[in-house]
């Protein structure tokens, strides 16, 4: 075979390859959306400057903003078993970030200032009231970071196993940048994407590092991760932004200014969680914690009576 055959033999096996990978990539897109878990028309939308953002509200009662996990399959269905509780007391607003959920995905780098952003842009126009505020993982800083720059928003503060504040501080690290130009490939990125984030992934995350008991995790909640990993026109653009540090911000400034009442909560099996609470502690004597037996990354879904009776004596 001549070199020219040779190279156009390649050429076809290539082209033969990628095509191959596309289909695979669409085919995961369709299989993982195919149970329709996630219903946009029960919910409101905020039109914001960089995409639509979708909210539920509920009840009746003072605001009550939940901020859920900064994570590609996250989505307000983190909420699901309190909120029904919640909206007995509160007018309960939980959205879905942008790169999240039903929310919009463009494709653009997200960083933390962008959800500082748009956390106080969503409580201007769509709750137009001083809010308490429950987030959760590693939403912590731009929370943390929207108080501190518009404290007449923002009433109480509930912070769900944050972040240390060593990992929030982390910057870009020198292939941060090479990583994330990898994953904006549009088949190969994709397809590292959909590995990264396939069921037994999810599974994987929920069993080992989210949940206490591993046998207490429903197929229904992976299924539902799953889809919303899934859906959207480019949810790995926040995938490769949250590996590559892109939304993390020093916070120590911040938390030894705000004067807004804060209360940690942390899963007793987190690694360190005592360490890391009193670390907060240490930038700032006023806030106070508690840690719920049994729970680990999610006290909210595993443990959801106890996390409750933890927010009703923190808000009464």
């Amino acid at each position: 075979m001549t070199t020219k055959n040779k190279l156009i033999t390649a050429l076809i096996l290539s082209s033969s390859s990628i095509a191959g990978i596309s289909l695979v990539n669409k085919g995961i897109k369709l299989s993982a959306a195919s149970k329709a878990l996630l219903d946009k028309s029960q919910m409101n939308s905020f039109h914001w400057r960089l995409g639509d953002i979708y909210y539920t509200k509920t009840g009746t009662g003072k605001p009550l903003l939940l901020i859920h996990d900064l994570d590609s399959a996250a989505s307000s269905y983190e909420w699901h078993k309190v909120i029904p509780n919640l909206s007995k007391k509160y007018t309960v607003y939980a959205l879905d970030l942008l790169g999240c959920g039903q929310s919009e995905k463009p494709y653009l780098t997200y960083t933390n200032y962008l959800y500082v952003q748009l956390i106080s842009d969503f409580i201007k126009s769509e709750i137009g009231h001083r809010t308490d505020v429950i987030s959760s993982g590693g939403s912590e800083s731009f929370v943390i970071m929207a108080c501190s720059n518009s404290p007449d928003l923002f009433d109480r503060i509930m912070l769900v196993n944050p972040n240390s504040i060593n990992t929030c501080s982390q910057l870009p690290g020198p292939y941060s940048r090479y990583y994330k130009l990898l994953l904006d490939f549009p088949i190969i990125g994709t397809l590292l994407y959909h590995i990264a984030t396939s069921k037994s992934s999810i599974k994987h995350a929920f069993s080992d590092l989210y949940y206490a008991n591993p046998k207490a995790v429903k197929q229904s909640i992976i299924d539902t991760y799953y889809e919303s990993a899934h859906l959207g026109f480019s949810p790995k653009s926040i995938y490769a932004c949250v590996r590559c540090n892109y939304t993390k911000c020093n916070i120590t400034n911040a938390l030894k200014k705000i004067d807004n009442s804060i209360y940690l909560i942390g899963g007793e099996k987190q690694n360190h969680i005592k360490e890391l609470l009193t670390e907060y502690v240490d930038y700032n004597p006023a806030i106070e914690y508690s840690i719920i037996k049994d729970t680990k990354y999610f006290p909210h879904i595993e443990k959801p009576a106890e996390f409750l009776l933890n927010v009703n004596t923190f808000f009464s």
